[in-house]
């Protein structure tokens, strides 16, 4: 089958599931993101033993990162107490006690790279709940709201798409590369036309969902309300996702320059592995979390 029509057809389906599962509500989306989180940890294990020579617990890491972002997501929803991450610590003491025994030739190489795994995929990912769960201080209760996770894919989504198209297009006249020692193929001209499919989209949200973005904390967040409804916010986070969604699709180019790999896996015919199709989200949603909070202050 034509390489392009398997890269479509990929691309449609985990666009539906994507989609379809935040849209779905609560249980569909903290199980599809559970399982992605999953996915990604153990891709990036698998990598770094293999291409690195080392030994990190694929399976204990795995479920220390599914713990977490379960956790985080409970506690988001207010479903569940702070004792709900006792898991995740304890899978991290065993991470640390673990290496005294199994004699590997190298435990700190082993820690690292297993505590970088948290820190990368991990905690990024489990930020996500920050967005998708909120509390309403009239109705005094949490809820789930669909919108703000999923406009940062489709922001994501756009950003790659319309970089991928211009600078097709236009990279020949305007030849000057973005960052040429780790992605060769991406130009000025494509990030900046990715940037402009960016703005008309969150031009659009504004139109679509006015009021849709406020988020209300309680407990050790309490008084922070960033409301960004305006279409000057609305551009705002639209811009940050951008900018960090290319800086994570480079760090994840340069984690695979160093193993000296061309795509993380093959999970997902024409687009490589889960690593290869959520980089760029590992940086762009704890910035976009970042952003909507700071409005506040």
């Amino acid at each position: 089958m034509n390489t392009f029509l398997v890269r479509t057809l990929s691309g449609i389906v985990f666009a539906a599931i994507l989609i379809g599962g935040i849209v779905g509500g609560p249980i569909t989306y903290t199980l599809l993101f559970a399982a992605i989180t999953a996915a990604m940890l153990w891709e990036f294990a698998v990598n770094v033993n293999t291409h690195l020579d080392a030994s990190v617990n694929k399976l204990i890491n795995t479920m220390a990162g599914v713990f977490l972002f379960v956790a985080i997501a409970g506690f988001c929803a207010d479903m569940v107490p702070p004792r709900a991450f006792i898991p995740y610590l304890i899978s991290i003491i065993y991470l640390l006690i673990s290496e005294l025994y199994l004699r590997a030739s190298n435990p700190l190489k082993n820690w690292s790279l297993a505590f970088a795994s948290q820190l990368y995929i991990a905690l990024p990912l489990s930020t996500l709940n920050v967005l998708a769960f909120s509390f309403d201080r009239q109705a005094g209760q949490t809820y789930y709201n669909w919108v703000l996770p999923l406009s940062v894919f489709f922001f994501l989504w756009l950003n790659d798409t319309g970089a991928y198209c211009v600078g097709s297009l236009l990279s020949k006249r305007f030849p000057a590369k973005l960052f040429p020692r780790i992605s060769p193929k991406k130009s000025w001209i494509g990030s900046i036309g990715g940037g402009l499919f960016v703005l008309l989209l969150a031009i659009l949200l504004w139109h679509l969902f006015p009021t849709a973005m406020p988020i209300h904390r309680h407990g050790w967040l309490a008084g922070l309300s960033p409301a960004a409804q305006s279409l000057v916010e609305w551009i705002g986070l639209g811009i940050v996702v951008c900018v960090f969604g290319t800086w994570g699709d480079l760090v994840e180019s340069l984690f695979k320059r160093q193993l000296g790999i061309k795509d993380s896996g093959n999970m997902m015919p024409g687009h490589g592995g889960i690593l290869d199709r959520f980089d760029s989200s590992l940086l762009a949603i704890p910035a976009a979390v970042l952003y909507l909070y700071t409005l506040n202050f």
